[in-house]
C-alpha cells in the first residue's frame, strides 16, 4: 500500500527530560501517533531514519506504513517540531489513517508551463505565486503527491483561482468548501514594461 516504511518503538518513560534524553543518548525522536478511534501512543524514531524520509517531498502526501514493536499502522505526518536554529526534527505527530473515513492534509502545488505561457512568452509578463500548497479533504487512497496548476493559458493581468484547479477524482478543497476561492497564481506585466509606459509617457 506504501512505499515509505517507517520503525518505531513504543515510549513509556515520558515528559521533557526524557524526550531531552532520547535525542542525546539515544539518537531518538519522540513522537505521538493519534486518530483513528483509538488512545493516542507515545513512539520514538531513529533520528537518521526519520532525517532520510523526511528529503522525500512526497513522504509528506504519502501514507506511511509505521512499524512500532512488530504492529503495522497507516499514519500521515501531521506535524513536526524543529530545532530553530539547526533544523532537525525534535518531536513529530503523526495520525492514525483508517480506509474508509477522509482525511485532510497539506498537498504542494506544482506549477507547469510557466515560461511558455500566452502571458510570458507573448506579452512579457511575470509569474507571482501566491500559494505553495492546498489543503485538502479526501479519502486516503484518494490523496494525491501534489496538485498541477497549468499556466499555459493565461494572459497578463489574470489571475488563477482555487475554483480553477483540476483536481484529481474523490479530492476537493477546504477552502473552497468553507466559500474561500482563494488566488493561487498570477501574471502582471512586467516591472521593466510598466517603468518603459512611464517613462513613453
Amino acid at each position: 500500500m506504501t512505499d515509505f516504511v517507517l520503525n518505531a518503538q513504543v515510549r513509556s518513560d515520558l515528559g521533557k527530560g526524557a524526550s531531552r534524553r532520547l535525542r542525546r543518548n539515544a539518537n531518538l525522536v519522540p513522537a505521538v501517533v493519534y486518530g483513528g478511534d483509538k488512545a493516542p501512543q507515545s513512539i520514538s524514531l531513529a533520528a537518521n531514519e526519520l532525517a532520510k524520509l523526511l528529503e522525500n517531498e512526497s513522504a509528506f502526501t504519502h501514507v506511511l506504513a509505521l512499524n512500532i514493536d512488530g504492529t503495522t499502522e497507516s499514519v500521515l505526518i501531521k506535524a513536526l517540531q524543529r530545532h530553530p536554529a539547526k533544523g532537525f526534527v525534535m518531536h513529530a505527530d503523526f495520525l492514525r489513517v483508517v480506509a474508509d473515513h477522509k482525511l485532510t492534509a497539506v498537498v504542494p502545488l506544482h506549477f507547469v508551463n510557466e515560461a511558455t505561457s500566452i502571458g510570458v512568452k507573448q506579452q512579457g509578463g511575470e509569474v507571482s505565486h501566491t500559494l505553495a500548497e492546498v489543503e485538502v479533504s479526501c479519502l486516503p487512497k484518494d490523496l494525491p503527491e501534489f496538485i498541477e496548476v497549468d499556466l499555459a493559458n493565461v494572459e497578463v493581468g489574470q489571475i488563477v483561482h482555487l475554483s480553477d484547479l483540476k483536481l484529481p477524482q474523490g479530492v476537493e478543497l477546504v477552502a473552497l468548501a468553507h466559500g474561500n476561492d482563494l488566488p493561487v497564481a498570477n501574471i502582471h506585466a512586467s516591472r521593466k514594461e510598466e517603468g518603459e509606459e512611464g517613462a513613453a509617457e
